[in-house]
């Protein structure tokens, strides 16, 4: 009995332990910054993470970054955020795409198109062997070529033919 408390105990502490450190910096406003900032891109086309554009003059980076600002301070989910940046600029905006909806599609679509062809080329490769078994189990061994001279003559003048 008293090992199953201590068990207990001991359980219930390290699943404290273990949601302390997940929920480290959830409320911290600096690191909701950093994680929204980096999963937009920047709009001029210089093809960075918005908060990594580095692009010498860049007329987007700065607007929208203070756009970010000001959706964060509104206290609007980063869904929500997410996806007023791509009603304003476009879903190209998004380093991936959100999941949910139709853009669910181009999460699933890969890997989807890869086990349907690997499940494809083993089925092609079962139903060749099964034709090629078929094929041998219907048909008698091959009889062996009788010897005879004109045979032999041939057979003699091919050995010659490709040698080196």
């Amino acid at each position: 009995m008293l090992r199953r408390v201590l068990r207990s105990r001991w359980l219930q502490g390290a699943m404290v332990c273990l949601l302390a450190v997940v929920m480290l910096g959830a409320n911290d406003p600096e690191m909701r910054y950093e994680r929204v900032g980096h999963e937009m891109m920047c709009a001029c086309g210089c093809g960075q993470v918005l908060l990594e554009c580095n692009h010498v003059g860049c007329p987007d980076s700065s607007r929208m970054i203070g756009e970010l600002r000001d959706q964060l301070s509104s206290g609007a989910s980063d869904k929500k955020i997410l996806e007023w940046f791509a009603a304003k600029y476009g879903a190209t905006i998004l380093a991936a795409p959100i999941r949910g909806g139709f853009d669910l599609v181009a999460w699933i679509m890969p890997i989807a198109v890869f086990l349907m062809a690997t499940v494809g080329t083993a089925l092609l490769i079962r139903i060749w062997k099964r034709r090629h078994d078929l094929a041998l189990a219907g048909q008698p061994a091959p009889a062996a070529l009788p010897h005879t001279p004109a045979l032999d003559a041939l057979r003699e003048r091919i050995r010659k033919e490709t040698e080196y």
